[in-house]
């Protein structure tokens, strides 16, 4: 019974996009966006996992959303899935949870659907534990399962011919990475399975893996973000008594981000149409926080929402306090950015400077 209900709202969003997909064609420069990822581009996925404690659906999460309320953004509004979406002329996708369980949301997926799920990671780690909250996610493998459900949905009813046009001009966001790294220094004992360089090519591996399969299945045009300076976040500081950054856990992000960047550039050489812009988060994030009022930035070490000690003590949650002056954060709460620098940082995926996107920006993407 539950399957045939699952299988009914996939075939209702079919029809609908399929009513709906020469009107938004017109105005938008890519027929879809599909977001796979972890808590930088959720947009609610987690609020329909029941055993998660990775949500953000409460205040003051979404404060500066344009509806003023919680949506499952972990951050005070906007995230780049809704950034880079306006960029390109679509609505922000909605998530695919809420799809699902969710028929009010089916009436605005014709422009694409948003898997990304906080604490998701690239290597299947259930129940992870992070800091010390027990986090159930959407692995990427599994994100990339639900794609392919959707995918072979519209198949079914657009046909192949279509559904390879429609998947090949479509965007293909994916952020992720973090929450590995950050699984390996809390782990009691992943650091005697794997070594460092072990462990980094795993998380490579696996990506790879999920890239090949989502090629497989239309996509052709991939956005890759980086892992940022995660050491640099106000939970990380925190746990220094200088309030210095985790250099070694940054020295791991940048070390991904070059296995990251290998591993695109070959699958470009292997695989016939595939194009990809990648951003390097880790620099532009690193130079922010060297440099803040270059990028009108004025805290970059504070959050601006929770308690304590770098506001980084108590995470933000309902009723601790937040700051005024938001856009000047670079941190929204312990671990993650504030609207203002995901508007930033999006600006320069769409169109930046090949100092920040390799080998070229989304807005030359878009154009092949």
């Amino acid at each position: 019974m539950a399957s045939n209900f699952h299988g009914f709202l996939i075939f209702f969003f079919f029809i609908f996009m399929f009513f709906n997909y020469m009107t938004f064609l017109e105005a938008a420069l890519v027929p879809a966006m599909y977001v796979f990822g972890d808590s930088l581009v959720d947009v609610g996925n987690n609020n329909y996992l029941n055993f998660s404690a990775a949500k953000a659906n409460f205040y003051p999460n979404g404060i500066d959303f344009p509806t003023g309320k919680p949506t499952g953004r972990f951050c005070n509004g906007k995230n780049p899935a809704d950034f880079l979406a306006e960029k390109v002329g679509l609505a922000s996708a909605s998530s695919y949870l809420s799809i699902i369980e969710n028929r009010s949301h089916t009436y605005n997926i014709n422009i694409g659907v948003n898997f990304a799920s906080g604490g998701a990671t690239i290597i299947p780690q259930p129940n992870q534990i992070f800091f010390p909250l027990q986090v159930t996610s959407i692995s990427l493998s599994k994100q990339v399962v639900y794609y392919n459900s959707i995918y072979e949905a519209l198949v079914r009813d657009l046909g192949v011919n279509k559904a390879k046009a429609h998947a090949s001009k479509s965007l293909y966001l994916i952020e992720i990475g973090s929450n590995d790294i950050f699984a390996y220094f809390a782990s009691p004992n992943l650091d005697k399975i794997y070594t460092p360089p072990q462990y980094l090519n795993l998380m490579s591996q696996h990506f790879e893996k999920q890239l090949k399969r989502l090629y497989e299945n239309g996509a052709r045009k991939l956005v890759v973000i980086g892992v940022g300076v995660i050491g640099c976040t106000p939970a990380m500081r925190y746990q220094n008594f200088t309030e210095g950054c985790n250099s070694e856990m940054n020295r791991w992000a940048f070390v991904f981000n070059q296995h990251l960047t290998s591993m695109l550039k070959k699958l470009k050489d292997e695989l016939f149409g595939f194009h990809f812009s990648y951003f390097d988060g880790f620099s532009i994030m690193l130079s922010t926080i060297h440099k803040p009022t270059s990028f009108g930035f004025s805290e970059v070490k504070v959050a601006c929402c929770g308690s304590g000690r770098l506001k980084a003590e108590v995470a933000c949650i309902p009723k601790v306090s937040y700051c005024n002056n938001r856009d000047k954060h670079l941190f929204w709460d312990k671990y993650h950015p504030t609207q203002q620098a995901h508007h930033f940082f999006s600006d320069l995926i769409f169109n930046g400077p090949q100092t920040y996107t390799f080998p070229i920006n989304v807005q030359t993407l878009i154009a092949i």
